[in-house]
Formats: C-alpha cells, structure tokens, sequence
C-alpha cells in the first residue's frame, strides 16, 4: 500500500487549495469527509482522496492508512528538523529543534505502532494517538517561544494535529 506525504506548501493559504473530489468516493470516506470536528475539510479531502481511501472496506482499513499517512507527515517533518540541526545555531534554537526533533520520532513510532493495534486493540489505538498531541503541542509552543516560525514547520505541526484528531 502506497501512501503519500500531505504536506502544504508553504506558500499556498490552505484556504485557497482547492482539491476535487474523486469520482468514485466510498460511504465510509465520504462519512470522514464530512466529520466537523477534524477542523479543516480541504485536509480530509486530500488526506482520503487516495485510491487506498477511496476502496477501504472499514473504518478500520482507513484507520491503517490514516496511521500510515501520519507516520509519512511525521517522518517528512522530522526530516525538516535534522535539516536544521546540522546547520549552525544558537545554544536555544537548538534545545527547541532537538525537543521538537523527539517530538516527531515520538509521533512516527507512535503511528507506526497504531497501525498495527488498530486490529487488535482500538482502545489501546486510540489512547496512544490522543497522547501524541501534548507533544507536538509543546514543540509548537517551544517553536513560538522560541520566535521560530517558519512556514513549513509550523504547517508540519497543524497536519500532525490533523492526523491525531482522525485517528481519534
């Protein structure tokens, strides 16, 4: 199963992305789709535009994949992180980068992880995406206390919460 990164560019509003829906939407995506709570629709649309989306056959299916695109978003933006700590920075910025850095490979392994308990133990599933949030949240923290704001970090981070928020 193929799975791609959904990451923004960073210089495109997610507000004016437009993402057309696919032709052949099954019931079960078209039901995540419409889901208020995620917080942004144009993220839902792309995140489950997919073939493997699209032809999931139950929620736990699309859980999996779910996981398994979070695991691609988390593991992209680590990347980001590792690209910043081997150039030269202040003693600050790189406690922020290193804590942020920990956050991510936290957040991979723990969508890896879910992927596979979403079968045998969605309880124990959906408890270790919940506490995957404090983390990211606290590396947003650090990262705004730090004045660090850039565009694809700060998007790499609302698409985590994004992915925790499904996999509710």
């Amino acid at each position: 199963m193929s799975t791609s990164v959904v990451l923004p560019n960073a210089n495109i509003p997610l507000s004016k992305v437009k993402i057309p829906l696919p032709e052949a939407s099954s019931k079960l995506v078209g039901i995540f789709r419409n889901y208020e709570s995620f917080g942004n629709r144009s993220f839902c649309l792309e995140a489950l535009s997919t073939p493997e989306a699209v032809v999931a056959k139950d929620s736990t299916q699309l859980g999996i994949l779910i996981m398994k695109l979070g695991v691609a978003n988390a593991k992209a933006t680590l990347n980001i992180y590792n690209e910043m700590i081997r150039k030269p920075s202040s003693p600050q910025l790189l406690k922020v980068l290193n804590y942020c850095e920990e956050a991510y490979k936290y957040a991979s392994l723990s969508f890896e992880m879910v992927s596979s308990e979403l079968v045998e133990d969605p309880q124990a599933a959906n408890y270790d995406v919940i506490v995957i949030d404090p983390e990211i949240t606290n590396c947003e923290k650090e990262l705004l206390d730090a004045k660090l704001q850039k565009p694809w970090l700060l998007a790499g981070n609302r698409f985590m919460h994004y992915y925790i928020t499904v996999g509710c």
